[in-house]
């Protein structure tokens, strides 16, 4: 009978927790019904069914994490009864004695090493499509003269120029999965591929010719004491401990901080929300920031690049991410083609998008594809900090709040609004006066805002 597995439903998810079974052992289920809902590192979402049948039995419980590619459930005709995780084992009618009879499968169990069993990873909306990469080189599994390999694991492949016929495939069935595809992108794109790198492990590669310097000893760990509390690491902690360690470990951080006059920026959002009033838009300076950022990459598009091992990947729209803070961790929802839109359409949608993370109910493909990133504490009171580079971008924006300080004008004493922002690039692909000329950019865009809105 088919066996669901838990699926992969974002780039970084390694596991997922059963948050809700909608259906239950007995119901029937049309293609494309919802399941249940998963929470993974970044959001709950909902797993729709790969075929129509009867849910016959629950293998995972609801609360319980279970790595991708696990049965959580069986779908089948329904002959086959129906029971719920941990139930007990259906009578044994072989006429084989209790210690000849094979025992049941514990609800545990991984998923089968077969097509039908297979991990079935999710696929974000694509801006091209994903076509067949060809006949196999490789023993990956392949039938059929095609490569087997996850749509993830090809759009990645395809973005850094790897063949998938040279890649070995660890996935069910020897399907090519994104940790082969970034295994060979970590050493630098070679054609056979290395055995991928264990979640939380530090990177072993700097770039595609020299190897990394030896892996930093982790930080000794403190036990609970009697009086402190334990709390468990949720999933989406769990990965953003794991990718900004990897990030700092690996990617060579470089830093700007400029100051900047913001009065005019300030005027002009006064202004623009008296006239967008009836429309009921409400403009922040995030907003104007997100715009002013994607301008200035627009002018400079030398910053909108990526670190490929043994190239550098020059992207040709511009994605804005927005780190969100939300209960448990941190996500960054994706304003696509930011310089395109007008600052009305950006907030609108940076609203929606930042309460959808903050109710964990976004898409993976409202989360994915960022190609520069802004993160704004200012809204805390914080004058200036420094954030940590979201791979596989190269460059992050970290904006404080504006303070108000006195400067000479004329000879005389004024009060001016200043704001500080550090830029934040990788070493590897963008050399600091090619930052600082960005940035200078920037500044000028942010202290003329009418250059936001051309």
């Amino acid at each position: 009978m088919p066996e669901v597995s838990m699926p992969r439903l974002s780039d970084t998810m390694e596991e997922g927790t059963i948050a809700k079974w909608l259906k239950q052992p007995g119901d029937k289920v049309e293609k494309g019904e919802v399941l249940a809902e998963i929470e993974t590192d970044k959001a709950v979402m909902e797993l729709e069914s790969y075929d129509a049948g009867v849910l016959e039995q629950i293998l995972v419980p609801e609360g319980e994490t279970v790595p991708i590619g696990q049965a959580i459930a069986t779908v089948g005709s329904g002959a086959g009864g129906g029971g719920a995780a941990g139930g007990p084992a259906p009578a044994d009618t072989s006429g084989q004695s209790p210690a000849q009879s094979t025992p049941a499968a514990p609800a545990a169990s991984p998923a089968p090493q077969s097509e039908e069993g297979a991990v079935r990873e999710y696929e974000a909306p694509a801006d091209k499509p994903l076509p067949d990469e060809g006949a196999a080189a490789g023993g990956n599994g392949a039938a059929g003269g095609k490569v087997k390999a996850s749509p993830l694991a090809r759009a990645i492949a395809r973005e850094h120029g790897l063949d998938l016929g040279s890649i070995s495939g660890s996935g069910p069935g020897g399907r090519i999965v994104r940790e082969d595809v970034m295994a060979v992108v970590n050493s630098g794109g070679a054609k056979a591929a290395a055995a991928p790198t264990p979640a939380g492990a530090p990177a072993t590669q700097i770039d595609g010719n020299k190897p990394a310097a030896p892996a930093i000893t982790p930080a000794p760990t403190l036990d609970a004491g009697a009086d402190d509390e334990v709390i468990p690491l949720t999933n989406m902690r769990k990965v953003v401990a794991r990718r900004l360690t990897e990030s700092m470990q690996s990617t060579p951080h470089f830093y700007l901080t400029a100051k900047v006059k913001v009065d005019g920026l300030l005027a002009l959002r006064a202004d623009l929300n008296k006239r967008l009033a009836d429309e009921g838009v409400k403009l922040s300076v995030n907003d104007l920031l997100i715009k002013a950022c994607a301008t200035a990459i627009r002018v400079n598009p030398g910053m909108n690049v990526s670190w490929g091992g043994d190239k550098i990947i020059k992207h040709n729209r511009i994605h804005m991410g927005v780190a969100v803070a939300v209960a448990g961790g941190l996500v960054v929802p994706v304003i696509k083609d930011a310089d395109q839109k007008t600052v009305s359409q950006i907030s609108r949608e940076a609203k929606e998008l930042i309460g959808k993370a903050r109710d964990q109910k976004l898409k993976p493909n409202e989360m994915s594809g960022s190609t520069f990133t802004i993160s704004n504490l200012g809204m805390f009171g914080v004058s200036q900090f420094t954030a940590v580079i979201n791979p596989p971008e190269a460059g992050i924006l970290a904006v404080g709040g504006s303070e108000k300080e006195f400067y000479l004008r004329d000879g005389e004493p004024a009060e001016r609004s200043v704001m500080r922002v550090t830029l934040s690039i990788d070493h590897r692909a963008l050399d600091g006066a090619s930052g600082a000329q960005w940035l200078q950019g920037l500044v000028g865009i942010i202290e003329e805002p009418l250059r936001i809105l051309a």
